[in-house]
């Protein structure tokens, strides 16, 4: 099974949909991503069904 998203592509998490992601690695059936504004913070993890492409900014 291929990932859906790559490293370096930039996700939302439908729960959170205004909170930018970068996916910093997938492993496992898991993607461990960063927010850009805080990367020093710890990675936040999501199985694929929990993420979608892009920013939902500016869209109702």
């Amino acid at each position: 099974m291929e990932n859906k998203y790559t490293e370096g592509s930039r996700v939302v998490a439908i729960a959170a949909p205004d909170r930018d992601l970068v996916v910093r690695r997938y492993a496992k059936r898991i993607y461990y991503c960063t927010d850009p504004k805080h990367p020093l913070d710890k990675d936040l993890v999501y199985y694929e069904r929990e993420l979608q492409s892009g920013s939902n900014k500016g869209s109702l």
